[in-house]
């Protein structure tokens, strides 16, 4: 007998949509609490987004329904409207384990499918439990985490043998997937390593032998994963490379394009660069990222693939944010993160010293951004 595929309202898809987009819990969260795939989550989440930039991009272009007969239909659903909110009420629970338990096959009026749905259940989660991230890949992500900021040119084959050297029985294509979702792979040239999409842009590195010397000059991004107890996120940041001073984050459940825009928005509110670097991976080479830096006119850079050092000054803040903070924590949930974080994030622009600086605060040298070496020379930095 074949598998039974679950199937949701539109109205329940919506709801788990918002929830996603709020950003308050991680897929992973979600996922337990609805009783739903997180595969799916990040689908209606991405589905949910699309469709409200067609709304305000179609405007009121549509035909206005009849209100005669919007204000029949409102009087035929009254009476079933509100016996249906007088179960909720009654039955309304506080987590998805109690409100199974309410639901009522026996119910006169209300089916099982619309109990479910008032109740913000997959009729299916009554009888199994969903897939999800297991306790023990969240720890084997960790590890796997922790020795890429080290060895970021491991791959999945090398990284299968530094997690067997370790004792940990886990098989390549198990760490492949895992790398997978986590958003990395190696820094190294390979056959067709980053598949780009047919309408994204590649552009070119621009800053071979050029001379770092002033602010906005040059910024850059990067993505991250960052793990919490039950589950994960991800984080992007746009820092200026001759200060080293963060402009912007932000932080995501799910690793599309539009918090990485967000962070981008948000920094040009502040000063606009020369040029801008990032890597090539999908986030940055949409045409909603790369357009909006040729609205501001401003010089668009990409890694070359292989290149370990194109953006090194991200990869110096991921892994001073890991080994300064993360990794001194266990996260419960994403509120205690983001707030972490903010405190980290004003601490590393406001108070931590950089040798590379002179012993300065990225802050000091973005307000003043010639930086003297104890001898009082300039010392401009040349990328090569």
């Amino acid at each position: 007998m074949g598998r039974i595929r679950k199937r949701h309202s539109a109205a329940f898809k919506a709801k788990v949509a918002l929830e996603a987009v709020k950003q308050d819990r991680t897929i992973a969260e979600l996922a337990k609490l609805h009783q739903v795939h997180p595969v799916h989550i990040s689908q209606w989440k991405k589905q949910l987004l699309d469709g409200l930039e067609a709304l305000f991009e179609n405007g009121s272009a549509g035909r206005r329904p009849d209100p005669e007969k919007l204000q029949i239909d409102l009087y035929e659903q009254i009476g079933r409207l509100q016996m249906e909110l007088a179960w909720v009420k009654k039955n309304l629970a506080a987590d998805g384990a109690a409100r199974r338990g309410w639901i009522d096959p026996q119910h006169p009026s209300l089916s099982v499918r619309r109990q479910c749905e008032l109740m913000g259940l997959g009729r299916a989660s009554l009888y199994r439990e969903p897939a999800r991230e297991s306790d023990e890949d969240l720890r084997l992500m960790r590890l796997i985490d922790e020795q890429y900021l080290a060895t970021p040119f491991y791959g999945s084959r090398r990284m299968a043998a530094w997690l067997d050297r370790r004792g940990e029985s886990v098989n390549r294509k198990r760490v492949q997937r895992l790398m997978r979702i986590m958003g990395l792979e190696a820094i190294q040239p390979g056959p067709r390593t980053t598949n780009r999409s047919p309408d994204h842009e590649s552009h070119p590195y621009l800053l071979r032998g050029v001379t770092i010397d002033r602010r906005d000059q040059v910024w850059s991004t990067d993505v991250t994963y960052l793990p919490l107890v039950d589950g994960y996120m991800f984080l992007a940041a746009v820092i200026d490379w001759h200060s080293r001073f963060v402009l912007s984050w932000r932080l995501s459940n799910t690793l599309d394009g539009r918090f990485c825009l967000e962070a981008l928005d948000d920094a040009l509110q502040t000063g606009r660069p020369e040029i801008f670097n990032t890597d090539q991976g999908c986030q940055f080479t949409a045409n909603a990222f790369t357009g909006r830096l040729k609205e501001e006119g401003v010089a668009i850079s990409m890694d070359g693939r292989g290149r370990a050092l194109d953006n090194v000054f991200v990869e110096r803040l991921w892994r001073s944010l890991k080994y300064e903070e993360v990794y001194l924590k266990s996260y419960r949930d994403v509120p205690e993160m983001e707030a972490d974080l903010e405190r980290w994030f004003a601490f590393y622009n406001h108070e931590r010293l950089h040798q590379s600086l002179d012993y300065r605060t990225p802050a000091e040298v973005y307000r003043d951004p010639t930086p003297v070496n104890p001898r009082g020379k300039e010392t401009p930095q040349t990328i090569t």
